[in-house]
């Protein structure tokens, strides 16, 4: 059986604000490029790495979404639904290794400095700033009830914060041409990206593996079945999520002999729901 919680549907999130998310990312990811190439900066072309991610992370949430509405099939009994937990799988993976990668090139400035044009970080990641709140504020709403488009809005966030650690990073190259706070800035950049990301991975792994809702306590669950009224025993308990919104339960109860089938199985589902 299935139970649905109302909390809204995060298919049913307006996608024209993601598409306006997209297209800024990638607007801003051509800007950042250009303007880390010609100040020097590795922070910036970090950030325009990181702001590509958040345009493809958004495109993978919107397929994601529209796979999501198909009704159930005979290929897919339970629906689409969980095109959506296998989006924040890829978006979440792609955060790590990102956080990965910058990590190193951060680690290989720090070892050949280069030198670095600090006004011009300062003003193209001020821009960056903009958009990346800009475009946090589009997915905030729908990131409180998807793991889908909360581990796009993280792309988000986690961009708004680089893109002020970039502008710090200029700003003390300009003042006190202290170049290594480029690749410091950077490093962590990366740590909250690979913080952000290994915190939100074991849940949606875990839901992918299909396991007992974190909130629900399955020998509660067991006691609670054979409370009832007619049940003589509840064994083979299985509770699972379909997807953020739907619990599912599957257990084999056994009644009494003089117990009327249906009215045990309406106080069952009453109970459990």
């Amino acid at each position: 059986m299935g139970h649905n919680h109302h909390h809204g549907d995060p298919s049913e999130i307006g996608e024209k604000r993601l598409w306006w998310a997209v297209g800024a990312n990638m607007l801003l990811t051509i800007a950042q490029i250009v303007g880390g190439l010609i100040s020097g900066s590795l922070s910036l072309v970090a950030d325009a790495l990181h702001n590509f991610s958040d345009a493809a992370s958004l495109l993978i949430a919107l397929v994601a979404i529209r796979i999501g509405r198909k009704p159930p099939d005979k290929f897919k009994t339970f629906g689409y639904k969980r095109a959506e937990t296998i989006a924040a799988l890829i978006n979440l993976v792609t955060l790590v290794i990102i956080g990965l990668y910058l990590c190193y090139e951060a680690i290989m400035r720090f070892i050949t400095p280069e030198p670095i044009a600090g006004w011009t970080i300062v003003i193209v990641a001020s821009i960056a700033l903009i958009v990346d709140v800009f475009t946090a504020l589009l997915t905030y709403s729908q990131s409180k009830t998807s793991m889908n488009i909360k581990a796009a809005f993280l792309h988000n966030v986690t961009d708004a914060l680089a893109s002020v650690g970039v502008i710090v990073a200029g700003t003390l190259i300009v003042l006190y041409g202290w170049v290594w706070t480029d690749a410091a800035m950077t490093l962590l950049i990366a740590g909250y990206v690979l913080n952000q990301g290994f915190t939100t991975l074991p849940k949606v792994i875990h839901l992918l593996m299909e396991g007992t809702p974190e909130h629900i306590d399955i020998n509660e669950v067991i006691k609670a079945l054979e409370e009832q009224k007619g049940v003589q025993n509840a064994h083979h308990v299985h509770i699972w999520q379909l997807d953020e919104q739907r619990n599912a339960l599957e257990a084999h109860i056994v009644i009494s002999g003089d117990a009327d089938m249906d009215t045990v199985k309406v106080s069952i589902k009453a109970m459990l729901h």
